[in-house]
């Protein structure tokens, strides 16, 4: 299970950093690059168990108070041409951070476990 989490944590390290790549045409592209910059450290921060509870929480927290902030008045889907382009960018931004904030839960949940159960094993042996 621990070699699981480091793959996926190298592929969303990744996933995280061509997110912040293809900001480059956004009008508002630094702060996505900031945004999905420190996704694509914090995973990578995971592989090498540097991560904290504490960190991957308040990243979480942040991500969804973001996506609640983004979220459009009125979800339109993602596909330009159906829709008033506002919405649906705010929605793909939305989007963007929900996934963020569910990815950092994982690593929070994951980081709280291994506490745990290395917690547990000294105790009984």
């Amino acid at each position: 299970m621990k070699y699981f989490f480091k793959i996926l944590s190298s592929v969303f390290a990744v996933l995280f950093a061509w997110a912040a790549y293809l900001q480059y045409n956004d009008p508002d592209a630094t702060t996505w690059y900031i945004i999905y910059g420190l996704a694509a450290l914090a995973s990578l921060l995971f592989v090498v168990n540097r991560l904290t509870f504490t960190i991957a929480t308040f990243f979480c927290l942040l991500a969804m108070i973001g996506a609640y902030k983004q979220w459009p008045v009125q979800f339109e889907g993602f596909t330009i041409g159906e829709g008033d382009i506002e919405n649906i960018e705010r929605g793909r931004e939305a989007c963007g951070l929900l996934i963020i904030a569910v990815i950092m839960l994982v690593y929070a949940l994951r980081i709280r476990f291994v506490k745990r159960i290395k917690g547990l094993s000294q105790k009984f042996f």
